[in-house]
């Protein structure tokens, strides 16, 4: 399902025009964006998480010289499943 399918799915079971939903979708995709760019944690209870993560420093290795090279720290988004997300991947 693509951004056009989702709009027009959530604007059916909505009584909301397309672009309304897609306006919200819009809105929804910015704030995401904005919280986790600030740090902060972002939950729909059920269907999933998503936070800003710090990784450390470490080595890695170039598997085609298999010289070891420095892999600088970073920053980076994890996304934790829910459970009825979950549960809806199983097919219950």
């Amino acid at each position: 399902m693509n951004r056009t399918d989702l709009a027009s799915t959530i604007a059916q079971r909505t009584g909301v025009s397309v672009k309304d939903a897609n306006a919200v979708i819009g809105g929804l995709n910015d704030v995401i964006l904005e919280a986790i760019g600030r740090g902060e944690k972002v939950q729909l209870p059920g269907l999933l998480t998503i936070e800003r993560v710090d990784r450390a420093a470490r080595t890695g290795r170039n598997p085609r010289t298999r010289e070891e090279i420095q892999i600088p720290a970073s920053k980076a988004a994890k996304v934790t499943v829910g459970s009825k997300l979950k549960a809806a991947a199983k097919g219950e």
